[in-house]
């Protein structure tokens, strides 16, 4: 069973401290939520965990099944088992989706997939998000709606199977179908237990869709409370202010 410890860690932007000692365990079966103000550190924990060059980790250690994600490259990090989805994909001219999906794939695995296996997986994924088929042929990204680049990395994901997956903000921007649609993916890619999902969010509204393990308060670039779901109702009635002002 795969477990994601994040050992003190600490992470600066611009020299500029953001991260100031985050320790979390996640392990497979379970589904961790983080919520917190803008400002918080909580999309700078994703990027970092992910290896994104705009955030210099100054301490800690980023630990996947025993392997210090920290010392290995972007990729590197995909291939030991670990998936972000962003609050804001890139828009890719000239690489179609399928083609996209499938060298992911290819690269995750070491090993390009079966053709015939590949479509019919990208069909099933598709056809269960909700996902017109003539969406495969578009740019990766390019003129896609808030909903649409939500449902294509959750498709993504389903079809990259990480042992981690991080999803940060998922539900930004959508809709209420397209968030139940999307919540489904993220639960139907759970389901089996063999993987852990970090879910990060302003809002406790997918979290009445995707039902969370345990919740995590950030603020001040820490978790400053932990606990059950329980949690996150007493964030939607009470807000954060009474965090915010502790860690100012």
């Amino acid at each position: 069973m795969s477990t994601l410890e994040i050992r003190d860690l600490h992470v600066a932007v611009e020299d500029k401290e953001i991260l100031r000692g985050v320790n979390l365990t996640v392990s497979a079966g379970q589904t961790h939520a983080i919520m917190g103000p803008n400002g918080s550190g909580k999309s700078t924990l994703a990027y970092a965990i992910a290896g994104h060059p705009k955030y210099t980790v100054t301490g800690g250690q980023v630990l996947l099944d025993g392997v210090d994600l920290l010392e290995l490259s972007v990729d590197e990090r995909a291939r030991a088992g670990l998936f972000l989805a962003m609050q804001y994909p890139v828009e890719v001219p000239g690489v179609s989706v399928s083609n996209f999906l499938r060298s992911a794939v290819t690269s995750v695995r070491g090993e390009a997939p079966k053709l015939r296996e590949f479509a019919k997986d990208l069909k099933n994924g598709m056809d269960a998000l909700s996902i017109d088929p003539a969406f495969a042929q578009r740019n990766l990204n390019e003129g896609f709606s808030g909903g649409e680049k939500k449902r294509h990395e959750i498709l993504q994901m389903e079809l990259l199977k990480p042992k981690i997956a991080v999803l940060d903000e998922t539900d930004s921007g959508l809709d209420v179908d397209a968030l139940r649609v999307v919540s489904e993916g993220i639960n139907r890619f759970r389901a089996s237990g063999e993987t852990g999902v970090l879910l990060i969010t302003h809002y406790t509204r997918i979290l009445r869709y995707v039902k969370p393990d345990f919740v995590h308060v950030f603020a001040g670039g820490r978790i400053v409370e932990a606990g059950g779901p329980e949690l996150a109702d007493k964030l939607e009635a009470e807000g954060y202010e009474q965090y915010t002002k502790a860690s100012a």
